[in-house]
């Protein structure tokens, strides 16, 4: 494939050096000259209302794909209990069903573990395709990937979505590959596009400076990881749905890896995700002994500490507290911003928050946009007050 210019039309309107995302078109003479850095994108063609810029790519033709059908949900489970993840996207893949006019079901993989199809059920799953054995019942990324790749070239679904745990991230890429499809990892967002009914994909890109929305017209089933804490889990009890029991022919001499044994970390603080109460910080607590402070009001109130990007960067608390488009995504019942200025990319990942209060000097910050209670103030001398308060209340 080639891209070329035809002289005699080209008037040097420079439309095409602008949109070359690589650079690869410059002037010379009045007239556009295609470099070798060309990777025949096309998007110089689409702008160059003179005709002057030619192709022998053919375009790329849209397969048709009426016998995909089905949301799938990787439902994860760690020693018989279910990833909160997973009910969450059992939740939104109800509405991407709904307007699709299609199921969604529950890819349920473990040992002697069928009771949780019924959860799974009562929170959005038509069908739950179990998969019980004992090979599966430590996560091996082998066995896990051969179990999910038969039943997805099986029963052909459009759409299948894990969430972005360590697990997650570790299977969806190999499943990805096996089955020849594309993948969007770390989702904040899903949608369907009205007009072409595929899957629209956002998530964040360079850094956390812009969103991403990403779509995949040419495979199937559209694969995505979807970040924990971003959807809502949806129950309802009275759900009727199909337990499908599936047939697993994994050989452990297949599966390469043998599990010795299993040792869990102590952790000494609740995961965000499930916190009920943050207390975050950003640029205007000032130093690592800003967030002593903080402490102290997230144990009055039986909290977690969190913050910012900045305030992960000056190293005054640990990257897993850190909340927004490049750190995790909440929802507590009570978010308190403290010298937070609001920065989109923060807002993203808590704005689903039940309750905001924020605390900063500067009246006109951002993060009041969004609070349902504000203190304009020094958070120095608001902190104190707020915890010696709440101490005389308890």
């Amino acid at each position: 494939m080639a891209v070329w210019i035809e002289v005699d039309l080209c008037n040097g309107c420079k439309r095409c050096m602008k949109a070359c995302p690589y650079g690869a078109v410059e002037i010379s003479d009045g007239k556009a000259h295609i470099q070798e850095r060309c990777t025949s994108c096309g998007a110089c063609l689409q702008v160059c209302k003179q005709k002057a810029i030619q192709t022998d790519a053919k375009p790329k033709e849209i397969p048709d794909f009426r016998d995909r059908r089905g949301v799938w949900v990787f439902a994860e489970q760690r020693d018989g209990k279910l990833v909160r993840v997973s009910l969450e996207l059992l939740g939104k893949g109800q509405s991407l069903a709904a307007e699709l006019k299609q199921d969604v079901s529950a890819l349920l993989l473990g040992y002697k573990i069928s009771g949780l199809a019924r959860t799974l059920i009562e929170h959005g799953a038509d069908r739950v395709y179990l998969a019980d054995h004992k090979a599966l019942e430590s996560y091996r990324t082998t066995a896990y990937t051969k179990v999910i790749e038969e039943l997805a070239l099986e029963h052909k679904p459009n759409i299948l979505l894990m969430g972005a745990t360590h697990i997650g991230r570790d299977l969806a890429p190999r499943v990805s590959r096996r089955i020849g499809v594309g993948l969007t990892a770390d989702c904040t967002e899903l949608s369907i596009d009205p007009g072409e009914g595929i899957l629209l994909q956002t998530r964040p890109a360079f850094g956390g400076n812009v969103m991403a929305t990403i779509a995949n017209r040419y495979s199937r089933p559209q694969m995505a990881t979807v970040r924990p804490g971003v959807m809502e889990a949806v129950h309802g009890r009275k759900r009727k749905g199909e337990i499908i029991k599936c047939k697993v022919a994994v050989a452990e001499k297949e599966i390469g890896t043998r599990v010795l044994g299993q040792v869990q970390e102590k952790k000494k603080r609740v995961n965000l995700t499930d916190a009920k109460v943050i207390v975050a910080g950003g640029r205007g607590v000032g130093d690592a002994k800003g967030f002593h402070v903080l402490e102290q009001l997230a144990a009055v109130l039986g909290g977690e500490v969190a913050g910012t990007r900045v305030a992960v960067e000056e190293g005054w608390i640990p990257a897993e507290r850190q909340i927004g488009q490049t750190g995790q995504s909440v929802r507590p019942e009570i978010y308190i911003a403290c010298g937070i200025s609001g920065a989109v990319q923060h807002r993203a990942g808590m704005s689903d928050s039940r309750y905001i209060i924020a605390i900063n000097k500067d009246r006109r910050a951002p993060i009041f946009q969004v609070a349902d209670w504000g203190i304009v103030g020094d958070l120095h001398d608001v902190v104190p007050a707020m915890i010696e308060e709440l101490k005389g209340k308890r």
